[in-house]
C-alpha cells in the first residue's frame, strides 16, 4: 500500500515538474513571438515622427496566460483526458440511440433562426435589435452561404479554390451595376447574378481541368486577384476604387423600406425604423442560406454528387469508372459560384454599396477556413464553425471592459486575427477533420450509417 502511495506521489511530481518545465518553455517563446507585435508599437506624434511606444504591461500579460495556460493542460488536462480515454477502453461498447436533439438538430435549429428577430425584439426593442440581427445574424448567415457555396467545390469535389471571393464579387458587381444603369429590381436581379458567377465558374473550370492541388490552387488564387484588380482598374464602369454607391434596396412583394406613405411602416401602421429592413434581410438570407443547403442535400443523392465525390477521392478511379471528369468538374465550379453569385448580390443590397475593398483574398481565406474547420462536405460542421469564427469575431466589439485591464488605448477587435489563429490552430489539433469528423454516404445498404472520420482521408471530414 505505502509502495502503490509513493509511486502515485512520484508519478505527480514528475507531472508537476514536466508542466513547469514546459510553462517556462511556453513563456519564452511567447515572449520571443510577441515581442516585437506586442511588446512595442509604432506611432505618430504631432510633427508626423514616428516613435515608439513601450507596452510591457500587455506583453507581461501575454506570456502569463501563455504560462498558465501550458501548465494547466499538462499537470490536469492531458492526465484526465489520458484516464478518461483508459476508463473510456477499459468499458464494453454499449450502443446508444440518437437522443431526439441529434436527430431533429437541423430542424430546432430553423425554428431558433426563424425565432430569432422576434425574441431579440422582445428582449431590446425594435431599434436595439439593429445590431444583434445585422452582425450576428445577416453577418452570420451571409458567410454560411458562402461557406456552403464553397463546400461544394471544395468539400464534395476536393478541388482547392482559393479565389472563390471572385464569385462573390462577380454577384455583387452584377446587382449594383444592373440596378444602377438600368433600375431593374433585386428580384430580377437576384437569378441574373448567379448565372452570370456560374458562367464565370465555367470560365476558371476550363483552364483548368488538367490541375490538381497546389497547382489548381495557385490558379483560382490569380483569378481571384485578377477580377479584383480588374473591378480596380476598370473606372469607367466599376467607378474602380470609389466604388458603385446608391445602390437599390430590395422591395417585399413592391413594398419599400422606406419612410413614404407607401412604405413598410406606413402601411402597417409602425413607428419608422430602419429595423424593418434588417429584419426582412435576415429572413431573406435564411432562405437563400436553407436554398442552397436544400439543393447541395438533393445533389449528393444524384449521380452527378457521388460523381463529386469520387472524384475527391480518387481521380484517376473516377475516370476509369467511365466518369466524365471535365464535366463533373465544370459543374461543380458552376454551381458553387452560382450560390456565390447570390450571396455576392445579397451582399450589394445590404449594403448599398460596393468597392473592391470588399472582395480581398483575406475573404476567400476565411470562407476556406470555415469550410475546413466545420468538416468538408458536412453542412451542420461548416454552420457551427461560421457561427463560432465570425460570431466570435463580433464579440470582440463588446469586449469593451478590457479596456480596463489592458489600458484606454487597447482595442479588442484589432486581434481578431491573432485569436482567429490561434483557434484554428487548436481545432486542427484537437479536431484534425473539422467539427464534424464522420459523414453519411450518399448511398447505403438496409441501414443509414456514418462513416467515422478515421476511415476518411485526412481532411476531407
Amino acid at each position: 500500500m505505502a509502495n502503490v502511495a509513493s509511486t502515485t506521489a512520484s508519478a505527480g511530481t514528475e507531472v508537476t515538474a514536466r508542466a513547469l518545465r514546459e510553462a517556462v518553455f511556453t513563456g519564452l517563446i511567447t515572449l520571443g513571438l510577441f515581442f516585437l507585435f506586442v511588446g512595442l508599437k509604432t506611432d505618430q506624434n504631432i510633427r508626423n515622427e514616428l516613435i515608439l511606444t513601450e507596452r510591457w504591461g500587455l506583453l507581461a500579460t501575454f506570456v502569463a496566460v501563455s504560462m498558465v495556460g501550458r501548465f494547466l493542460i499538462v499537470a490536469y488536462v492531458q492526465p484526465w483526458l489520458a484516464q478518461r480515454k483508459a476508463v473510456k477502453a477499459a468499458a464494453p461498447e454499449i450502443v446508444k440511440g440518437e437522443s431526439f436533439f441529434s436527430r431533429n438538430l437541423s430542424k430546432i435549429a430553423i425554428v431558433a433562426l426563424v425565432l430569432y428577430p422576434p425574441v431579440i425584439v422582445a428582449l431590446v426593442g425594435v431599434q436595439g435589435s439593429l445590431k444583434w440581427v445585422d452582425n450576428f445574424g445577416i453577418q452570420i448567415l451571409i458567410y454560411v452561404m458562402l461557406a456552403w457555396g464553397l463546400n461544394i467545390v471544395v468539400g464534395l469535389a476536393g478541388l482547392l479554390d482559393l479565389g472563390y471571393v471572385a464569385f462573390y464579387a462577380v454577384g455583387a458587381y452584377s446587382y449594383a451595376l444592373l440596378s444602377s444603369y438600368f433600375g431593374l429590381s433585386f428580384w430580377v436581379l437576384l437569378p441574373v447574378a448567379g448565372i452570370l458567377a456560374a458562367l464565370w465558374g465555367v470560365i476558371l473550370g476550363f483552364p483548368v481541368l488538367r490541375l490538381r492541388g497546389d497547382y489548381l490552387a495557385i490558379v483560382t488564387l490569380a483569378f481571384g486577384e485578377i477580377i479584383r484588380l480588374v473591378l480596380i482598374n476598370w473606372t469607367e464602369v466599376t467607378k474602380g476604387t470609389f466604388g458603385v454607391s446608391g445602390i437599390a434596396k430590395a422591395t417585399l412583394f413592391g413594398i419599400k423600406f422606406d419612410a413614404s406613405k407607401d412604405g413598410f411602416a406606413a402601411l402597417f401602421g409602425l413607428p419608422m425604423s430602419s429595423a424593418y429592413y434588417k429584419i426582412f434581410l435576415f429572413y431573406l438570407i435564411l432562405g437563400l442560406a436553407l436554398l442552397t443547403a436544400f439543393v447541395t442535400i438533393r445533389l449528393r443523392r444524384m449521380p452527378v454528387g457521388r460523381a463529386w465525390e469520387a472524384l475527391r477521392e480518387d481521380e484517376i478511379a473516377c475516370r476509369s469508372l467511365g466518369i466524365n471528369t471535365v464535366t463533373t468538374k465544370l459543374t461543380a465550379f458552376a454551381t458553387g459560384a452560382m450560390f456565390g453569385g447570390f450571396a455576392g448580390s445579397f451582399f450589394a443590397v445590404r449594403q448599398g454599396f460596393v468597392s473592391p475593398e470588399s472582395f480581398v483574398f483575406l475573404e476567400s481565406a476565411v470562407i476556406l477556413a470555415i469550410v475546413v474547420l466545420g468538416g468538408m462536405g458536412s453542412l451542420t460542421g461548416i454552420a457551427v464553425a461560421a457561427v463560432v469564427m465570425i460570431g466570435g469575431t463580433e464579440i470582440l466589439r463588446e469586449l469593451t471592459f478590457l479596456k480596463v485591464i489592458f489600458g484606454p488605448a487597447f482595442t479588442p477587435e484589432l486581434y481578431r486575427m491573432l485569436i482567429f489563429g490561434l483557434a484554428m490552430v487548436i481545432v486542427m489539433v484537437w479536431k484534425p477533420r473539422g467539427f464534424v469528423g464522420s459523414r453519411e454516404p450518399t448511398a447505403f445498404l438496409h441501414e443509414r450509417k456514418a462513416i467515422s472520420g478515421s476511415f476518411t482521408k485526412e481532411g476531407h471530414g
